[in-house]
């Protein structure tokens, strides 16, 4: 089958789209044709050697995809050959064929199979971050850095779900466009952050901090933060990984919090089904729509992941097989 091959650590040049022997259905295992393979961050920085798992090598990255089913392995029960289905899958999502454990199988029916894919990662974690680790609240505020990613405007649209008062952060006015439109109450930019916070919660500071992006924006939402609030720690896409003047939250009194969705799928199995049936269930209501900004030949994956860790993306990117 054709795949991604990372045959090493190095830039993202290096990867190969070649031929390599297709997975198969033993023990639990589902095999799924791919119809569309979902594109995220740490994918990127994984087949570079700066993730925090290190697989050997050959390996073909992509930790999520949905397709059909076209061999359930003879421990694999519930599940039938023509089903169309997603998965969360550690490795394996940028090719042809990719097996999966059935407790990581999710059925999906007529949906689309790009938007499923924005379902299970991007909008997984931000659902864990606002929901167990923020426990956000109807009234708070929840500021948004990086709100015009995939990550970002799923924690935009669960947030005005969870009944809070949004304000995104974007780098440009076509991004904050984008954020307004994806519900945001309100769409700022970096330069003047700590400064806008102050004036948009008339000195109070915000309840939740979404913080993906590192580096200045986390000093700012360092510097904003509310009594009793909670900064989430979700990534550094900026590329810079900021300190913490530890002082800030004892005289401020708030929480600094690390959302870590890989293990939480990991260590609590049963809460993350149940994460999944809500977003689901969110999206077949209409109530949540993943934005797909484009959808690429799995050739292209290399190019495609360039823009993603360049920050140039909007939304969600999927490669199709």
């Amino acid at each position: 089958m054709k795949a991604i091959i990372c045959k090493e650590f190095a830039p993202l040049d290096a990867l190969e789209y070649g031929d390599i022997a297709a997975p198969e259905a033993t023990g639990d295992n589902v095999l799924i044709k791919v119809e569309a393979a979902g594109v995220n961050y740490p994918d990127g920085l994984l087949v570079q050697g700066l993730y925090q798992m290190r697989p050997e090598h050959p390996f073909v990255p992509g930790m999520e995809a949905a397709g059909t089913v076209v061999a359930v392995g003879p421990d694999a029960s519930g599940i039938a050959v023509g089903s169309r289905v997603a998965t969360i899958c550690s490795l394996g999502g940028y090719a042809e064929m990719v097996a999966a454990p059935r407790g990581r199988v999710f059925p999906i029916g007529d949906m689309d199979a790009a938007e499923v894919c924005a379902l299970m990662v991007a909008f997984g974690t931000s659902h864990h971050a606002l929901k167990q680790r923020a426990n956000l609240q109807p009234g708070e505020t929840l500021l948004v850095t990086g709100a015009a990613g995939a990550t970002g405007i799923a924690a935009i649209q669960i947030g005005k779900i969870m009944g809070a008062q949004v304000i995104a952060v974007a780098s440009t006015p076509q991004k904050r466009a984008i954020a307004l439109e994806n519900g945001a109450d309100h769409a700022i930019g970096y330069d003047n952050l700590k400064d806008d916070i102050k004036s948009l919660t008339s000195g109070k500071g915000v309840d939740v901090a979404f913080e993906s992006v590192g580096g200045e924006a986390f000093a700012a939402c360092a510097r904003g933060m509310a009594r009793n609030g909670r900064l989430l720690v979700i990534g550094f896409a900026g590329g810079e990984i900021p300190k913490l003047p530890v002082n800030l939250t004892l005289v401020k009194e708030y929480s600094v919090v690390g959302v870590f969705w890989g293990n939480f799928t990991r260590f609590e199995p049963a809460v993350y089904g149940q994460n999944m049936d809500e977003l689901l269930g969110w999206y077949k209501s209409g109530q949540v729509k993943p934005l797909i900004e484009g959808r690429y030949p799995l050739a292209q994956a290399a190019e495609v992941l360039k823009r993603v860790l360049g920050r140039g993306a909007t939304g969600k990117i999927a490669l199709i097989p």
